[in-house]
């Protein structure tokens, strides 16, 4: 069964973003989707280390975002505002999260199978059509709980909590 690894937020955390590549790796994931808030270039590389395909959105902190983007064109990652990608057979959208309006208008198209959004730093799973997926912060600052989501194609999204 194909299975995606989701994380959002992972801020600079080197261990937080070391202890998430280790564990998708592990389970052989079939792809990872950052939501954004990388923060800095200097975190590419620990990213570079996923043996899935890697897909990311820039987040409202990611202030470098040329550095960014060159950083990730060096892996062959495209960093964008907003992703869409097909994925199990299924149309997925992938969007930080900071206007509330964009996200409304994301889940009343009926275009998607599945949003996955960011930005909050809380964990969300609204089942139902769309899917909606916040997977939280994989950095721990604010709620000290790393977090981050699976989900597979049944469509049934687990929130998993990182050490």
């Amino acid at each position: 069964m194909k299975r995606i690894g989701i994380i959002s937020d992972s801020h600079d955390n080197i261990d937080a973003i070391d202890a998430a590549v280790e564990f998708l790796n592990s389970l052989k994931v079939d792809a990872v989707i950052h939501a954004g808030d990388f923060i800095a270039p200097f975190t590419v590389p620990r990213f570079a280390k996923l043996k899935a395909p890697f897909y990311c959105v820039f987040g409202n902190n990611d202030g470098e975002k040329e550095g960014l983007k060159k950083k990730f064109s060096e892996i062959g990652v495209e960093l964008k505002e907003i992703l869409e990608l097909e994925f199990m057979g299924k149309k997925i959208v992938v969007y930080h999260g900071t206007e509330p309006s964009i996200l409304k208008a994301l889940k009343n198209s009926n275009e998607y199978s599945i949003i996955i959004t960011g930005h909050t730093h809380k964990p969300l799973v609204e089942e139902g059509e769309p899917v909606i997926i916040n997977p939280g912060e994989l950095c721990g600052y604010l709620t000290g709980t790393r977090t981050l989501a699976l989900i597979d194609e049944s469509l049934s999204p687990q929130i998993i909590t990182l050490k």
